[in-house]
């Protein structure tokens, strides 16, 4: 689909375009920045991303890719590209230093989609990247060139379309525009060929849209109701009259809003109205959110609609391309394509509803994370974690729109401050303290929700283990003399006085337990739970630790939760392994722990208990075991752009230096380099008596299947095995975004549509 977001695995063929991909491969053993140009629906992104994908052996780090399509708020740029790596900002470092420090040393191809919005912004960094980083390599896609040093320019054209004179249906089929158009016809009515009595027709059509891939596709779908004729002559009239007013625009640029105005044109009012709304969606959106959006509740907001009247209207713009359809493992997403999203928020603006219908677009994603935030403790929590990943275009804009008034900004300060937990899981704790602080700077002195804002602000800076700004807000927070405040200013106090190891850790948990507890809010008392068990440890109360952190434990249990009980776990393997308690209850409760991690997408968690077992292997004297673990733990670290520098810092460095200190410098390193290409759930397995280790690295590996990379033919089989993305990315430890973009590199390496399509493949290589 031309102008897809990248990363999206693709649902229709692509067609076309092999020596333009053969061009930008050549391009990119050239050149370091190599920028595919053209008018939007000319299919810079769906090029990139196959030209991406069949350029991965040449990137030994691989490729990531960066849609900032999606992007509204060029401040976030750097966070984008983060998000797009996998890095967590768990340092005390901006996101463009965790950037720079991820890439400085890769030898990477990173492709930035649709920079044409924020295309100063995108120059600026990609020349701040190309210098700092000497082995990085960037593909871009805009409808202007970044105009920087050792830029090299590629403007993508339209496909091919055939003459006025074109003779039949084996001629017409050799422009790359009719085979698309045939292609996507196809789809709309399975019986559709291209005959002797059409060709003519379907000429007509591509030679009018200029052979504009979204064009194109926009006039295939009308074949549910005309014919290739009727497309034709109603799409000349059209033309005619639409593209006479808009002088001041580029032919192409002509051509491609008048389809749009023609498709529009044809919809009927409420599939309009729809398209016009959930244009004001940044990203994909399910059908409870169009339906919430969309409907109409009043007077002044345009066509009366129902939630089935949005229904049928959504079906009815899948049907006519408007919407894409973005499969998901438990509900169906829709993504409307960027050109198509200017036109319907420029119509929303024209009707003088666009304030109407943004404020109905934050306030649901208010109700969403308030809805996340009552739902976090429990089984649902990987589910929540999905879903507002999804929405977190969305939940940006939703704050942007939010900071423009002081009453406004409360609710963006409620939003930004009510489920911290999501974005730490994201790894993005540096810019929720961002949005809590432009919040602040909003919303009046004495607003209310205030002092708690300060507070949770503090505890983020904590997780950056930056101190001095974590005490000023706390400061602040404490005094407002906001009763509301002080639970929070509790347990952000006592986490800051464990960081610098001050005493009133445990009383300050310990108040902050009680607090939340007497308002019923135990997700808000685990974090302070798990900081008063360990405190108890280092007091040397190690049965008051045992006793509450298993308190911790069974109140996860119970609740059916699975990252805090983790976290309770790891708790316990510290006290019992660091801090003077049973070393093989240590060893098991680190190995469940890890057991949790490794069922999930949580890179970060499993790297903190890999290094708790090398702990273990260190207090045992199995230097050469810990110096592996070390390794892997390092590895899963990488993955995610962290360290262990807050949770586990001091034990972490006595026990590398008691183990370097017990072998040579090179049996160290052999044994790290050695862990750091291991699998972690080999760590379960090689020590489970019921279950075969590993084995040599070489031996009983499936071989790769042609044409694919070893990576991606592990993860076509997983597909073939019915596991979703979360499952292959739990089963391989790597993010789910990384997972997903195998899949996209796999589906575009063999020109498939769908996972189905991928399992059909992998089977048949079996006979």
């Amino acid at each position: 689909m031309a102008d897809s977001a990248a990363g999206t695995a693709e649902l229709t063929s692509y067609v076309g375009r092999a020596d333009a991909g053969e061009e930008v491969r050549r391009l990119l053993g050239e050149y370091r920045l190599v920028t595919l140009t053209g008018p939007g629906g000319v299919g810079k992104t769906r090029l990139a991303g196959r030209a991406a994908s069949a350029f991965t052996r040449a990137f030994p780090d691989g490729v990531a890719i960066v849609p900032l399509g999606e992007l509204q708020d060029a401040s976030l740029l750097a966070q984008a590209v983060a998000d797009g790596l996998g890095l967590h900002d768990t340092a005390d470092r901006s996101a463009q230093d965790a950037v720079l420090a991820y890439l400085r040393e890769r030898q990477l191809l990173l492709l930035l989609d649709n920079c044409e919005h924020l295309v100063d912004g995108c120059a600026a960094f990609a020349a701040m990247l190309l210098r700092r980083c000497s082995n990085l390599v960037i593909l871009a896609t805009s409808r202007c060139s970044l105009d920087i040093a050792g830029e090299c320019v590629l403007p993508i054209a339209p496909l091919a379309v055939p003459g006025d004179d074109v003779a039949g249906p084996d001629e017409a089929l050799a422009s790359d525009a009719v085979r698309l158009f045939v292609d996507r016809a196809s789809a709309v009515v399975p019986s559709f060929r291209l005959t002797e009595s059409n060709t003519r027709d379907v000429a007509s059509v591509c030679r009018q849209l200029d052979g504009l891939p979204l064009a194109i596709e926009l006039a295939a779908a009308r074949l549910r109701t005309l014919s290739p004729r009727q497309i034709a002559e109603r799409l000349g009239e059209s033309l005619t009259l639409l593209t006479g007013g808009a002088r001041t625009l580029p032919d192409r640029h002509r051509t491609l809003r008048a389809a749009v105005e023609w498709s529009y044109s044809l919809c009927d009012g409420a599939e309009r109205a729809v398209w016009e709304r959930c244009s004001v969606f940044a990203g994909p959106f399910d059908l409870s959110a169009a339906e919430e959006l969309a409907e109409t509740r009043g007077a002044g907001e345009g066509p009366a609609l129902d939630r089935a009247a949005v229904l049928d209207a959504v079906d009815g713009l899948v049907g006519k391309s408007v919407l894409m359809r973005v499969d998901g493992e438990t509900r169906m997403r829709y993504r409307m394509l960027h050109v198509l999203r200017e036109f319907g928020q420029e119509r929303l603006a024209a009707s003088g509803t666009s304030e109407l219908f943004a404020r109905r677009h934050r306030d649901h994603h208010d109700r969403l994370l308030e809805q996340a935030g009552d739902e976090w403790f429990g089984p649902g929590q990987d589910d929540w974690l999905a879903r507002l990943s999804e929405s977190h275009a969305d939940i940006r804009a939703a704050l942007s729109w939010s900071l423009r008034t002081p009453e406004d900004a409360l609710v963006a300060l409620r939003m930004s401050t009510c489920l911290v937990e999501y974005w730490a899981a994201r790894g993005a704790a540096r810019e929720l303290r961002e949005w809590i602080d432009r919040s602040l700077s909003a919303v009046a002195a004495d607003a209310p929700g205030r002092a708690r804002g300060q507070a949770i602000a503090a505890l983020c800076a904590a997780l950056h283990a930056d101190v001095p700004r974590a005490r000023q807000r706390l400061d602040l927070a404490a005094a407002a003399g906001d009763e509301d405040a002080v639970p929070f200013v509790a347990h952000a106090e006592a986490f800051v006085a464990m960081l610098v190891v001050e005493p009133g850790v445990l009383e300050q948990a310990a108040e902050a337990v009680r607090m939340f507890g007497e308002r019923g809010d135990p997700r808000r008392q685990m974090h302070p739970m798990f900081l008063q068990g360990i405190a108890m440890a280092y007091r040397g109360d190690l049965a008051g630790a045992r006793d509450l952190l298993g308190r911790m434990r069974g109140m996860c249990a119970e609740a059916e939760d699975t990252r805090y009980r983790s976290m309770a776990l790891f708790g316990l393997g510290v006290v019992e392994v660091w801090l003077g308690g049973d070393l093989d209850a240590g060893e098991r409760a680190l190995r469940e722990a890890l057991h949790i991690d490794l069922q999930g997408p949580d890179v970060l968690s499993a790297a903190y208990r890999v290094d708790g077992l090398a702990w273990v292997a260190a207090k045992r004297g199995d230097a050469r075991r810990a110096a592996g673990l070390f390794g892997t733990a390092a590895a899963l670290w990488e993955r995610c752009g962290s360290e262990p520098d807050v949770a586990v810092a001091m034990p972490h460095r006595e026990m590398v230096k008691a183990t370097r200190d017990a072998l040579s410098d090179a049996d160290f390193d052999t044994a790290f380099a050695a862990g750091k290409q291991r699998n972690p759930r080999h760590i379960l397995a090689a020590a489970d008596p019921t279950r075969p280790g590993p084995g040599p690295a070489s031996s009983g590996r499936p071989p790769a299947l042609v044409p694919l990379t070893r990576r991606e033919s592990e993860i076509a089989r997983l597909v073939a095995a019915g596991l979703s993305n979360r499952e292959i990315a739990a089963r391989l430890v790597i993010a789910q975004r990384t997972a997903e973009t195998h899949l996209q590199h796999i589906m575009n390496k063999l020109d498939l549509g769908n996972r189905t399509q991928v399992a059909i493949w992998v089977n048949a290589k079996r006979f």
